[in-house]
């Protein structure tokens, strides 16, 4: 029995024959194998990196730095909700770095910077040890009967 199925053939000029050049006059892409004829391009190995100019100074490098960019410094935190909370944790839990990583809410390397913040509704009561809390969130976990303390800060600092 044949495997060939018309209803699951590719559209036509969908399967090219791939060009093979380098391969004489008469096969249309010999002699330069389309490279052109002289320079750069046309060696093997001549690349060029993004933004090389023929070797005059790059834009990139013309164009003075100015000012400073905190990029290399800057802290992303990982916002977990009280919803996400009511759903992993049990009532009388306790909610740290290690929980939320053990529960899954978080990989290990971003527990350094969580914040706790106030969508979903919460009816555990809960003791919550973490770095960052919304306001919101707060008052929404003492309201539920758990309690809030904000770790030391100077775990946080890198």
């Amino acid at each position: 029995m044949s495997d060939y199925n018309p209803v699951l053939s590719a559209p036509q000029g969908a399967n090219k024959k791939r060009k093979i050049v380098g391969r004489g006059s008469s096969s249309g892409s010999g002699t330069t194998a389309g490279r052109g004829n002289k320079g750069q391009q046309s060696r093997s190995g001549g690349k060029v990196y993004v933004g090389f100019e023929g070797g005059q100074m790059p834009l990139y490098r013309r164009i003075a730095q100015r000012g400073f960019s905190n990029h290399p410094f800057k802290k992303e935190y990982v916002c977990i909700n009280v919803g996400q909370l009511e759903e992993k944790y049990a009532d009388g839990e306790t909610v740290d770095k290690e929980t939320l990583v053990a529960k899954g809410l978080v990989s290990k390397r971003e527990a350094l910077f969580v914040k706790i913040l106030a969508n979903g509704e919460l009816t555990k009561k809960l003791a919550v040890n973490i770095g960052k809390i919304s306001e919101s969130a707060k008052a929404k976990i003492e309201k539920a009967g758990g309690t809030v303390t904000v770790a030391e800060k100077a775990e946080e600092t890198k």
